[in-house]
């Protein structure tokens, strides 16, 4: 029988583009609502000099220690990488309005 998934928690990984410097962040939470509102809210550190933001992308996963080492590899050359691939049209249509 399937486990009720209502319940269930999720870890969210997520990465936050400055509309000030263009420079990215990468983060993760169990409560995505209220970390982004921190960082729009200049609540952290480490962004609160480069407000506002734009979420540009977000992944779930189901167990923590999965989402700090997806975390972990977004934040290595190979994992920004990815993230360019990934968000390629995202690149794309922000140079556009750039122009």
């Amino acid at each position: 029988m399937p486990r009720n998934t209502t319940s269930q928690m999720f870890f969210y990984i997520y990465v936050l583009e400055s509309l000030k410097d263009g420079n990215r962040y990468i983060g993760y939470t169990a409560d995505f609502k209220k970390r982004v509102k921190e960082h729009e809210d200049g609540k952290n550190f480490s962004t609160k000099f480069r407000v506002p933001f734009r979420l540009i992308y977000f992944e779930g996963c189901l167990d923590q220690s999965d989402a700090k080492r997806r975390e972990r590899y977004l934040k290595t050359t190979q994992g920004r990488r990815f993230l360019g691939l990934r968000l390629i049209n995202y690149r794309r249509r922000s140079a556009s309005v750039e122009s």
